[in-house]
């Protein structure tokens, strides 16, 4: 695997091999600008981290097909459609079988209000993040999903309100 190095405030150097590429100092810059908006055009991004046009392009072609620009979306506020309740939902199975297994990965992934859904080390074998309008709308979802495949145990918890909240991973690597 190809070695990169980014500088650290110390002065020591360290590897970010991603993919068989090394992301450096300037395509951490650039992808930093487009996690916060991805709608900013390549010069305004060439001139904030100090490349011309072209090679500032080639750049995030090239962060696109190493796939770790993975797509361009848009982010839209819940609340302001009416989906006003956010539901962490734990589930437990009996069943670990590839069957049973895709059986569930096929409900889950057709429910449209699951955003989230992450099979889990440690005593919750699934969790899913769910948006709904509210606890009718919950109800609506949960006996859906209780119906479609068997569950040993289906818990929820509800969110109060939002703290923090984003998509932006983070890109100064220690």
């Amino acid at each position: 695997m190809r070695q990169g190095r980014r500088r650290h405030s110390a002065g020591a150097f360290r590897a970010l091999p991603i993919k068989e590429r090394t992301v450096d100092q300037t395509d951490l810059k650039i992808l930093r600008l487009l996690q916060k908006d991805a709608t900013c055009s390549v010069a305004d991004i060439a001139e904030q981290v100090n490349l011309s046009v072209t090679p500032c392009w080639r750049r995030i072609q090239k962060l696109k097909d190493d796939g770790v620009i993975a797509r361009h979306t848009v982010l839209l506020d819940p609340k302001s459609l009416g989906l006003n309740l956010t539901v962490f939902v734990t589930i437990k199975t009996s069943q670990h079988n590839a069957k049973w297994t895709q059986s569930l990965v096929g409900a889950v992934t057709s429910l449209p209000n699951v955003v989230e859904f992450h099979r889990m080390a440690g005593d919750i074998d699934y969790l899913l993040k769910v948006v709904v309008e509210d606890m009718a709308a919950y109800d609506r979802f949960y006996r859906r999903l209780i119906e479609t495949v068997d569950l040993l145990d289906v818990s929820a918890s509800f969110s109060m309100e939002v703290i923090k909240s984003t998509t932006e991973l983070p890109l100064n690597i220690a």
